[in-house]
């Protein structure tokens, strides 16, 4: 639940990808920038589009590794990463994350992910010895980087009932399974529910108004709010294969809602 007590500043970084300025993810990252600017909060955008951002990882982005030598890229980004000799365009992004207590990824979504640009914001700013590695605490748990909190804001054509337990296209939970626990978690950060804007391709005034107000109650708990509990690898839940241990589970629960704490109460979805 929200909480009304007004909250300490915090640093919020939101990144954003359409390629249409007069977008409405446009829209709600200006929206969500000064509706956060005025609690007294801090904020950065990273508008990927606007900053022509390069969608693929390749050898650029390890300025120093051998022309002649093959390009493992986990261990190529993990030396350049803990060298400090990634490409500048990277380690600025890093640092966006690392001076962040908040990140929000706000996008239209397109087959069911992320667009391009922002798969290789994730994959090129996510390297090995940044977000994960032998070299951090382990995945899954408080690890790389422990104490910031995440936040989805996507846009839909489809309506909610699509995106329902028994919807064409599955829980929006399940839906942005791979976000909210393969990176967000996986890198140690707190995934909250995410937001879900719905029948966004025709948006009249009157709704595109109320999901400013919907929204607006999101980022008002972007602190307070309790973040999806998501079960920690070395909590005992899982064995040395990282699988979870048998009995652990509530009675009846399947698929991707095994690796959620059943001790914890979840609120749905919030839906505009």
């Amino acid at each position: 639940m929200t909480d009304a007590t007004p909250q300490p500043r915090k640093k919020i970084l939101i990144v954003s990808a359409h390629p249409d300025p007069r977008s409405l993810n446009t829209s709600l990252t200006a929206f969500a920038a000064e509706h956060l600017r005025a609690a007294g909060h801090e904020v950065q955008v990273s508008d990927l589009y606007a900053m022509k951002w390069k969608a693929t990882v390749d050898a650029d982005d390890f300025p120093e590794h051998p022309a002649d030598e093959r390009l493992a890229v986990m261990a190529a980004s993990e030396r350049a990463t803990l060298a400090g000799r990634l490409a500048p365009e990277i380690a600025a992004e890093q640092e966006k994350v690392l001076w962040s207590d908040a990140v929000i990824l706000q996008f239209p979504m397109w087959w069911f992910s992320v667009p391009a640009i922002m798969k290789g914001w994730i994959d090129r700013v996510f390297t090995s010895g940044f977000g994960y590695g032998p070299a951090l605490p382990p995945p899954y748990s408080e690890g790389a980087l422990a104490g910031r909190r995440a936040l989805v804001s996507a846009t839909m054509g489809a309506r909610p009932t699509a995106f329902s337990d028994r919807g064409i296209h599955g829980p929006l939970a399940d839906v942005l399974h791979p976000l909210q626990h393969g990176l967000f978690w996986f890198a140690g950060m707190a995934p909250l529910e995410p937001f879900g804007l719905y029948d966004a391709n025709e948006l009249p005034e009157e709704r595109f108004a109320a999901a400013r107000r919907a929204y607006a109650r999101r980022l008002d708990g972007l602190f307070t709010d309790e973040p999806v509990p998501f079960r920690p690898l070395v909590g005992g839940d899982y064995d040395h294969d990282m699988r979870l241990l048998p009995g652990v589970e509530a009675a009846g629960v399947r698929g991707l809602d095994l690796h959620v704490r059943p001790d914890v109460e979840v609120d749905p979805v919030p839906m505009s």
